[in-house]
């Protein structure tokens, strides 16, 4: 296991994905960038490509997308909605078919705060894109996930450490809260995270969660300018007041280190930030979360993102080099058979909070708490 303290790795906050590059050669390596064309996540697109890789960059929007990545080489965009799990499994597919290995797996695109909005079999929206739709990804792809040097890196934020996995509703179905709902998503960011590399490290696959620093990019989109002022991030004419907020070259580099850093060798299941392994801090933070122990997790119910293509068949899929898939219904453990859902939940009101007054560790974020 990686202990989960900084390594010294020379670079930092004002590292840029370019910087942290530098003498890395990627000639000949796929990468799979969800996001990959709008904020750090265009810029992860373009330091990649520039260090001699080949991108595919997943997109709900398509033609906007191809538009922002014009002129980059070595650059193709697949369509996909993490919303829908018919467009995640059919995407996959796709991308199975042609036979290829993806060595590096971003999964950085996500919304913030949003009104309430359900999709699916009425999800909410920042749950299902930010974490579902990833999750499922991952597992669907898990058969190209290069053997011995696959890295998967799980964009998060610091807003995780507002919450816990509210697993008395983690659909918020009563009392929407969106700061909450976004942290609850980022944390599931992180655990999937640890316990993908838990399962994937011995076929050599690594997987690190990650703080990518406080950027402005479209994700703040359904923010109003009245919650940034309040904030503290910019003044009334819009402009931008607080030091902590770094560029989208500096935003791009920790997610770009985590997966290409050669001192990330042998490494895996940690939390990043400022392109370093993140410390714990010294004082536990209260988790807020319900009174489920992690040794009694919530029944699944039946989402179908991985369940195998062929009518009728209850086997789970099977990747070509013989390896099981990791099933994202089945609390990603390989799945002996049909897989389940990623979690039902019984539904009490309002914000739970553990019953026994449990703490938990967790890293020091930078001072936002957002992407």
């Amino acid at each position: 296991m990686t202990p989960q303290h900084k390594i010294g790795s020379g670079f930092g906050a004002t590292s840029t994905a370019d910087e942290v590059l530098a003498g890395i050669d990627l000639s000949g390596r796929l990468a799979l960038v969800t996001g990959g064309y709008s904020g750090f996540g265009l810029e992860t697109t373009r330091s990649l490509v520039r260090a001699g890789a080949h991108v595919v960059v997943q997109a709900r929007r398509v033609v906007p997308a191809g538009e922002s990545l014009a002129g980059l080489e070595h650059v193709e965009v697949g369509e996909l909605d993490l919303a829908d799990l018919d467009s995640v499994r059919a995407f996959a597919d796709q991308f199975l078919a042609t036979g290829r290995d993806i060595h590096l797996m971003i999964n950085s695109a996500g919304i913030m705060s949003t009104p309430e909005m359900r999709v699916g079999p009425g999800w909410e929206a920042q749950f299902a894109t930010n974490h579902l739709g990833h999750y499922a990804l991952v597992n669907r792809l898990w058969p190209a996930l290069a053997p011995g040097r696959a890295r998967v890196v799980s964009v998060s934020s610091a807003g995780h450490r507002r919450t816990g996995i509210r697993w008395a509703d983690v659909q918020f179905a009563h009392g929407y809260d969106k700061v909450l709902a976004y942290s609850e998503a980022k944390t599931a960011n992180v655990l999937f995270a640890v316990r993908l590399d838990e399962l994937g490290r011995d076929a050599g696959v690594r997987a690190f969660a990650l703080h990518p620093g406080a950027i402005f990019t479209p994700l703040q989109r359904h923010l109003s300018t009245q919650e940034m002022v309040d904030s503290g991030w910019i003044d009334e004419a819009r402009n931008v007041v607080s030091d902590m907020f770094r560029s989208p070259e500096q935003g791009a580099a920790t997610p770009v280190w985590a997966a290409t850093s050669p001192q990330l060798d042998g490494m895996g299941g940690v939390y990043l930030e400022d392109c370093d392994i993140a410390e714990l801090t010294t004082t536990p933070t209260r988790c807020r979360t319900s009174a489920r122990t992690p040794s009694t997790p919530p029944r699944p119910s039946g989402c179908g993102a991985c369940r195998p293509s062929s009518p009728g068949s209850t086997r789970s899929p099977r990747s070509r080099r013989g390896r099981n898939a990791l099933c994202a219904c089945h609390n990603g453990l390989p799945s002996p058979a049909r897989p389940r859902g990623p979690g039902s939940s019984s539904r009490r009101r309002g914000r739970a909070t553990s019953s026994d007054g449990s703490t938990c560790p967790t890293v020091e974020p930078l001072a936002c708490a957002w992407d």
